[in-house]
Order: structure tokens, then C-alpha cells, then sequence
């Protein structure tokens, strides 16, 4: 009797560690989508075909390079997803990763393009929503919530979702910024080809 007490006491430990754990990264918030002016941010990024689960090593591969080939800091990562992977073969999945360039680095992006593709999204009419950033595990809680959340108000006519989804990992504002870029490539009109620094307005 005393060891099935126990077990039971060691069960509920465990039960309500997982959600306190849980709660701490963002599992009881509530998914939101709003509409917003976002944009006008320099991306520098890799373009990736393969299972979405390696775009984060990927993205901290650009972050040190950045910093320490570079001395660039940066304080926001990113990830533009192109595929559902409900509906593709994780090793055909499309997706560009890597950190968004703050305006006062926009004059180094002519050498930073020797090595990473460089894009500028602008400026626009989003639909947004915003998850509470505390660690790596918020990323993963958040794809659990954001992503049915989306897809259920798409199925009932109240966001409209056409195109990629952007997440921006917002570190210095603890937040996750999920931005669905409906009608994506015809709103990216620079690339990494007819970028020019002068032509930047931050």
C-alpha cells in the first residue's frame, strides 16, 4: 500500500511539473491574429530543402557566422516556411532561415551577400499573431498552438491564408511573431539581386 502511494505521489509530481512546464512556455496562451503593418526588414538567410526540423541549427550556423565573420550582432532569427508539411514530403519542404539585419548594419550588406543570400520583405498589410518567447521550448509549444489555431480560422472564413508563413523570433521583446504572407511573391520585389544599400530606408 505505502509503494502505490508513493507511485501515485511520484505520478502527480510528475504530472504537475509537465504543467508548470508547460504554462512557463506559453501553453494556456490564447491564439490571437490581428492585422498590422509589419515589415521593411533585411533578411539574411540560406535557402533550405529538406525536413523543417533542421532550419534551427541552420539559423545559429548564420547568427555566429554573422557575428564572428561579420562583428554583426543580431537579436531577431526568422523562418520563412513555403510547405505544409501535411501535404509534403519532409525532404522536398521549402523554407529560408536565418536572422533579420538591424538598420544600423544595412551598409555592410554588400559584403555580407559574398557568403548569404540577402532579401529585404516589405513593408505591409499582415495578418499576425504574437506567442510569449521564454526558450527554445516556446517554438516547439508554439507550433502546437499556433498552427490549428490558424487553420481553423482559415476553415471558417475569418483569416485569409495564402502564402508562407514567417515566424520572427523576437528575443530582446520575448515573443514568437507568426506573419502570414498571403500573395508572398508578388510583395517581395528585392532580392538578393537588385539589393542595393542606398536604395534602403529603414
Amino acid at each position: 500500500m505505502k509503494v502505490l502511494k508513493i507511485i501515485l505521489i511520484v505520478l502527480a509530481a510528475i504530472v504537475a511539473i509537465g504543467i508548470g512546464v508547460y504554462a512557463y512556455y506559453g501553453g494556456f496562451h490564447t491564439v490571437e491574429f490581428k492585422t498590422e503593418k509589419q515589415g521593411d526588414e533585411i533578411l539574411v538567410y540560406e535557402y533550405v530543402v529538406g525536413d523543417y526540423s533542421q532550419t534551427g541549427e541552420i539559423t545559429d550556423q548564420v547568427y555566429h557566422s554573422l557575428l564572428n565573420d561579420f562583428n554583426i550582432e543580431t537579436f531577431r532569427g526568422f523562418g520563412i516556411y513555403y510547405d505544409n508539411p501535411a501535404e509534403v514530403e519532409a525532404s522536398q519542404l521549402r523554407s529560408e532561415v536565418g536572422c533579420i539585419l538591424e538598420n544600423t548594419d544595412a551598409s555592410k550588406v554588400d559584403v555580407i551577400k559574398q557568403k548569404f543570400k540577402v532579401k529585404v520583405l516589405p513593408k505591409g498589410t499582415y495578418t499576425v499573431s504574437e506567442f510569449p518567447y521564454k526558450g527554445a521550448m516556446s517554438i516547439f509549444v508554439g507550433l502546437l498552438k499556433f498552427y490549428p489555431e490558424m487553420h481553423k480560422q482559415h476553415a471558417k472564413g475569418n483569416i485569409e491564408v495564402n502564402g508562407p508563413i514567417m515566424e520572427i523570433y523576437d528575443v530582446p521583446n520575448k515573443k514568437i511573431i507568426y506573419r502570414i504572407l498571403n500573395n508572398f511573391e508578388e510583395k517581395v520585389i528585392q532580392n538578393e539581386d537588385d539589393f542595393e544599400t542606398e536604395n534602403y530606408e529603414g
